[in-house]
């Protein structure tokens, strides 16, 4: 391993994503081209990784809200929901899923266990294989605290979410730049 801190994280983040389903991200990709509205939760880093994203979407011309803001709708039939967290078992976005389901959403799960409690309500899940806080048997070796490695990972994975989106969509720069916010 490289003693350039850069070098070790780029390493990392090469592993992780070299082990990233393509047909996991495909299906996501593939539900959000026909979602009509699109919801996105998450708590700490991972909420700030599913608000990232929840941009970049709005970006492209989706629908799109982030649980837990005070302008947010009622989840319903119909509806979207993406929810991040590298555990899994993070208590208030596994509820999120739950009740996006009782609500007849369809829920994707973005987490590093395919058998953890946000999976189970989910419809679809989209594994990121990256280490947690927790650095469980069979995570992802890691020099970086906490959930760092998922973090990163999951904001490259839904980028490329966003990328073929964009591409979907036919929202170039230009058009994407329009949508962004004018009042920086």
């Amino acid at each position: 391993m490289s003693t350039d801190l850069i070098d070790t994280v780029l390493d990392e983040m090469t592993t992780v994503l070299a082990k990233v389903s393509r047909a996991e991200v495909a299906a996501l990709t593939d539900r959000l081209a026909g979602a009509q509205r699109v919801f996105v939760s998450g708590e700490g880093r991972s909420g700030l990784m599913a608000k990232a994203f929840a941009m970049r979407l709005s970006h492209l011309g989706l629908r799109v809200y982030v649980v837990g803001e005070t302008t947010t709708p009622p989840i319903a039939a119909g509806d979207t929901v993406i929810a991040v967290s590298g555990s899994g078992t993070t208590a208030g976005t596994v509820r999120v899923a739950e009740q996006a389901v009782g609500a007849g959403a369809t829920v994707h799960a973005v987490t590093t266990d395919a058998d953890s409690p946000l999976a189970q309500p989910a419809d679809v899940v989209l594994t990121v294989p990256a280490a947690t806080k927790y650095r469980r048997p069979g995570e992802a070796t890691t020099v970086q605290p906490l959930s760092s490695l998922f973090d990163q990972a999951t904001h490259v994975v839904l980028d490329v979410v966003c990328l073929d989106l964009s591409r979907q969509r036919d929202v170039d720069n230009d058009r994407a730049r329009a949508a962004h916010a004018n009042t920086e």
